[in-house]
Order: C-alpha cells, then structure tokens, then sequence
C-alpha cells in the first residue's frame, strides 16, 4: 500500500458521511451513489481491520490509525478518478482522527495534519435518532450521545462545513438530496460550501438569494403612479351616519368570526429618541451652553423637548432617579438638570430607551397609573376586535424582548378584562431568519465580516407577511405599536367596526358570486352583474375586450378576481407627515390598480411622477381590516399574492464600509399588491403615531 496521505484535486463535488458508527453512514452513501449514477467511497478499516481479525484474532490497536489512514486515502483518491459530478464518501480521515483521540487519548501527527487538510464541499453529519445494530466489529451502544458531540465539536473546531441529517432511512434521502442540488446551485453561483450552510442554517431559499442579488445588479423598476387616489375616485367618503350604520353591521354580525388584532412591534425606539442621542453625542458641556447648542445646530425639537420636559409620562420617574443619584439636585444648574436628565433617559446603565421596543415604554399618564401602548392595544381589544366576550391580539417581537412584553401583559391582564369583559389570548412570533436578505458590496459582490462570513439583514416590515400567512382568524385588524391615543378608544372603535363592517359585507357579496361562478350555471347577465361589482366597489379594472371574450373566458377572469384576500385600509388627509399614501398605480400587465406606494418608490427624477406624489391628498395611516379567508372557509396562502419586484433597495453602513441590500416589499405595500383593496377615509383622531418622543406631547397623547 502506497504510504500517501495527500488528496487529489478534482472538480468532482466530494460529499463526506461523518458521525458515530451505526448511524447510517455506509447505508446513504449507497443511496447517494445510486441517485446521482456515480461511485461511493467504502470504509477501508472495516476490510482492513476483518483481515487483521481473521488471520490473527487481533482487534484493533493505535498503531492501525495511520495504516486505515494511507488505504480511506488511496481508496478515495481511485474513485474520484472515476466518479461522475459526485463522489460519496462513507468515511473520511477526520473520522479516523476522531476515533483515534476517543479510543486511545493519542493521534499520529500525520494523521491529524492530513485530517484537518482534507477537504470536502460538504460533511453531513449522521445523528444517532437510528437504531444501533451490532456486528464484529462495533464497539457498544452506550455513550453515544456523548461520541456524537465529540464528532460533531471537531467540525466545528476545524471549520468544516457541516449539516446535521436526522430521521428514517427515506427522510435522510430525501433531505440529503435537496441540499446537494441546492450546494451544486451554490457553487455555481459563486457562493462556498461555507457560505452555503450559512445560507441553509438560516432557513433561505437559495432562489431568493439568486432573485436579490439579480435585484441589486440590476436596480429595481419604480412603481409608475397614474395618478393619486382621492375621495369618490378610489377612496370611500362616508357621512357620520355611514359609519355608525356600517360599525352597527358589524356588531350584529360579528358572533360568529374570529377576530384578531395584528400589531407589528418588533423594532427598537432608537429613531423615536434620535435627536436627544446625537444632542449627547455632540454637546460638552464644560464648554457649550444647551441654548448656544440649540442656536449652533438649529435644534428646535431639542428645544421644545427642554421646555416642556415635566409633560412626558416619564418625567417623574427620571426625576426622582437623579434625585436619588443627586442629593443636592435642586442646586444644579439647570443646564446641568437638562443635560443629566437626558442621559439618564438614554444611558445603557439606567433607563436606556432609545434601546429598548416602543411597545414597553411609557406614552400616557392616567390618574392613577402610566400606561405603555402594550396597555392601550389591550383596552383596544375589547373595544372592537372582540366577539362572544374573547379577543386574539398578536404581537411581532423580537426574541430578545418578549419577556418585557409578557411582564407588562402579565402585571396588567386580568384589570384590562375585568374592566372590557373581555377575555384576551395574546400571541407572539418573531420575524423569521428565512426573511432576511443578503448584502452587497459597492461591486455588488456578497459583502463580508471580519471572520469572511456572508453579512444578512432583516428583509424589513414586509417579511411579516410570513407571519401574517401563520395565523387563523376571519378578521384581522392591523394597526402599528405606537398608533395609540390616551382616553378615547371608543371614538377609535367606531371607525375601527365600521372598516370592518364595510369588509364583512363585501366578502358576503364576493363569496356569493363565486358560489354562482362555481354552480356552472350562471349567465351573461349575472356575469356583467359581477363585472359591474368588480369595477365599481372593488376597483378591479377588466379588459377593453372583455365584452367581446367568450363566456367561460369571462368566468375564468371573474373567478380569479374575487377568489382573493381582502384589505379595508383607512386612508386619512395628507397633512405633510413622512410615509406612503393611495395612488392609482399601473402594473406590470398594464392593468391600473390601487396600491400604497412609498415616495422611495416612486422616480422622483422624473418630474410627471414627483408632481403626482406631490398631489397625494391623503395619507397611510396603517389602518386596515384585512379577510384572509375564501369562500369555501380555507386560508389563502397570502404569499402567493405578493408583487416581489415591488422591494427596495437600502445602502447602509456596516462597520464604516459600504452596504447594500434588497428590502422585501412592504406588508401593506407589495407584500398586499395583488389583494382585493378598498380604501376609506377616516379621520385624523385614528391616526397618532408616535415617530419622535416629541409626538408625546400631542393632544392625543395628553390628558385633557
């Protein structure tokens, strides 16, 4: 046998069976080898190590490590000359380390050398979920938990790329063969094996990664505005009476829905807290008075932020901190005051609440409490997103903060039912890692850490529409974290029943037709009737040749423009607040449609589509009542009706260098492109956002 530790190179992919034996390593690589139509790598020390039994009676010793070494080397090295794309092999040289340093506490220098410098594209590693089967050779079936971590720490200690197989016999298979195309799709486009498991340990599908890189090579087309939506020309003008008339068809029947309430909440308030952050960030005190600051940098939410310091919620709970820190408070400067008052509110060793979600921090001051928007979307609950005495509400969280949300929920509950007579499930999910979206460099190749891994971010709101796609209810109202208002739900709840109202009834009418539309039995009257329905109270434009197109061809059209998710957005007057509004947008089909669109949407370069977003008379407050259900009571899949060339493109900084990565689209923007969409308007009482701690200081906010 040639003494000869070395590989030989070859663009054959190398796929190694790795783990503890009897775990199903031999039985898979017959498999892959079967699938593929190409040659497997048997174990060497297995033959090697029968002969040495059968003509001695020895079992084996530390001193057959490098002689199964030399023959697992030249073994595999002849059947990659003759291995067709692939080659699997049932054992490899970090196996025969790993056995050498378990069984005998010793590993031969060129053995070890030779493991770690072997390489593979790929290492699956074999979990011991199988039966353990006895043979002549096997050494016992205790212990191997503790065998299979040592297997699987020394993949990790030698940075090989590894994925853990689990399951039966045909389940290994079957994974196993999808993550060797998708490694193959990999490589060819460019990524490494490494990379690849990033990739895969993050649930992405590398299609997605192929469609967003294409995105950022190739830039994504703006949306083109036809022209803004405005009242009785694609949004709903109702009178007082048309709400409490609509609210009322709600209340009477809503018994038998489930309702639910969906409140995006997952980011951090560091925006809401920006101006006092860079104020603490640039300011010294020892040299610069707070006014001469305000004056230098033209700062007037500083300002206003000083001036009307004791009307935040927060005020007295900061204030009597720095008294207890500051026993001679009273005697400070009131530069001083201001100064350490801010701190205190953003510093990491005290309040820190540009850190922490908006959803836990306190916004309004009641008599005899201070509540948080958790404690206002919860009294909310009870007001219109409630049937038979119960409520859903769901919460998007991070991971890392929903503990903070179930200690307010927890501490303030049972007051919060007691008051509303409202029982109230309150749920959570996190926006998942499948989500998230690869950066770039300014040569839109895959951007890097330090350690050489590929950077991810979160794909932005829009990856909630996963989130949204999980849940089980008939009506689903979604509304932001910090559009709350102190004192006044019930006024909100009006307006809130009344979407709802106008959707219910819609959806009775929708799913009317396309029971008609299924029966086989409908005619061309009743399909003009539908057509008319479609066009004036849904918006759906139909084609200039429709009439002229034979009946089933009308059917097939009809059918497929109601058989969709429904959305009642409230639509408030555009008052110069930052964000998306209603436009009548021409698709990719050249069909015109209502959409939300963002002003980053849009080519501000060209002076016809600014002058249209400039005209926009109202405003997305985020206010929607949505139907995820059809006629026949079955959930649609809402990612199906999603537009993905409608993302974004985002340049950001990761540790001084340049980023760039694609934004999914936005949940009430692409991520509901191709859903059935109302708007309504409503008025400006409904929509208080809290953008700034400023916005605190509000009517809306304040005790009157």
């Amino acid at each position: 046998m040639e003494e000869n530790l070395k590989q030989k190179q070859s663009a054959i992919i190398k796929i190694a069976l790795f783990g503890p034996e009897s775990t199903g390593k031999t039985t898979l690589a017959k498999q892959l080898a079967e699938h593929y139509k190409t040659v497997w790598a048997p174990e060497f020390a297995r033959e090697y190590l029968q002969d040495k039994w059968d003509k001695s009676q020895l079992i084996c010793d530390v001193n057959d490590m490098l002689p199964i070494a030399y023959g697992q080397t030249q073994l595999e090295n002849e059947k990659l000359s003759i291995a067709n794309k692939y080659l699997f092999c049932d054992t490899n040289l970090l196996v025969t380390k790993v056995f050498s340093e378990v069984y005998y506490n010793y590993c031969d220098p060129l053995l070890d050398k030779a493991a770690q410098e072997h390489e593979y594209d790929l290492f699956f590693l074999t979990d011991i979920d199988v039966p353990w089967e006895k043979d002549d050779l096997r050494d016992k079936a205790e212990g191997r938990e503790s065998v299979f971590e040592v297997f699987k720490q020394s993949l990790i200690a030698n940075g090989k790329p590894f994925i853990t197989l689990s399951g039966d016999k045909n389940m290994r298979l079957n994974k196993a063969i999808n993550i060797i195309d998708d490694l193959t799709k990999a490589n060819e486009l460019g990524f490494s094996s490494l990379d690849f498991v990033q990739i895969y340990e993050r649930g992405i599908l590398l299609e997605n990664i192929q469609k967003q890189l294409e995105f950022l090579r190739n830039g994504i087309s703006k949306t083109a505005l036809v022209e803004p939506a405005t009242l009785y020309n694609g949004i709903l003008k109702l009178s007082e009476v048309d709400f409490v008339e609509k609210a009322s068809f709600f209340e009477a029947n809503k018994k038998t829905l489930k309702l639910l309430k969906f409140v995006p909440a997952s980011g951090a308030a560091t925006r809401m807290f920006k101006f006092l952050s860079t104020f603490l960030s640039e300011f010294d005190i020892k040299n610069e008075s707070i006014n001469a600051y305000i004056n230098r940098k033209k700062d007037s939410e500083l300002s206003i932020f000083i001036v009307a310091m004791e009307k935040f919620p927060f005020f007295e709970t900061i204030d009597k901190k720095l008294r207890e820190e500051f026993p001679s408070f009273d005697a400070l400067e009131n530069d001083y005051k201001n100064y350490y008052f801010i701190k205190f509110l953003l510093s990491s060793d005290y309040f820190d609440f540009a850190n922490k979600p908006k959803g836990i921090l306190p916004f309004h001051k009641y008599a005899a409490n201070i509540a948080t928007p958790i404690e206002e979307h919860l009294y909310e609950c009870g007001c219109y997103s409630s049937s038979n005495g119960s409520s859903h509400l769901h919460f998007t969280v991070s991971e890392a903060h929903q503990k903070q949300f179930e200690d307010i929920i927890n501490s303030i509950k049972i007051k919060v039912e007691n008051e509303s007579k409202t029982k109230i499930a309150v749920t959570y999910s996190y926006q998942n890692q499948s989500t998230d979206t690869v950066a770039v460099d300014a040569e839109n190749k895959p951007f890097r850490d330090e350690n050489g891994q590929l950077v991810f971010r979160p794909g932005g709101h829009g990856a909630l529409i996963e989130n949204l796609n999980q849940l089980d209810a008939d009506v689903i109202f979604i509304k932001n974290i910090d559009n709350v208002i102190h004192d006044n739900n019930e006024k909100i709840a009006l307006y809130k029943n009344a979407l709802a109202g106008i959707l219910v009834e819609l959806q009775r009418q929708i799913f009317s037709y396309l029971r008609l539309l299924d029966a086989n039995s409908i005619n061309e009257e009743q399909v003009e009737e539908i057509r008319v329905f479609l066009e004036t109270k849904l918006n759906v434009e139909t084609a200039v040749d429709f009439e002229t197109l034979p009946l089933e061809n009308k059917i097939e059209f009809t059918k497929n423009a109601l058989n969709r998710p429904i959305r009642v957005c409230g639509m408030v007057k555009n008052e110069g607040e930052p964000g998306g509004g209603p436009f009548w947008v021409r698709n990719e089909n050249n069909t015109v449609s209502l959409q939300i669109v963002e002003s980053s949407q849009v080519d501000l370069k060209d002076e016809n589509q600014a002058k249209i977003l400039a005209n926009a008379t109202h405003f997305n407050p985020v206010d929607l009542v949505c139907g995820i259900k059809n006629y026949k009571n079955e959930k649609f899949d809402l990612l199906q009706f999603v537009n993905h060339n409608s993302g974004f493109i985002v340049e950001k900084n990761s540790s001084g260098k340049y980023i760039k990565a694609y934004e999914l689209p936005g949940l009430w923007n692409g991520a509901m492109a191709n859903w059935l969409t109302v708007f309504v308007e409503v008025p400006l009482i409904t929509f208080n956002p809290v953008k700034t701690v400023n916005d605190l200081l509000k009517p809306a906010h304040q005790s009157q």
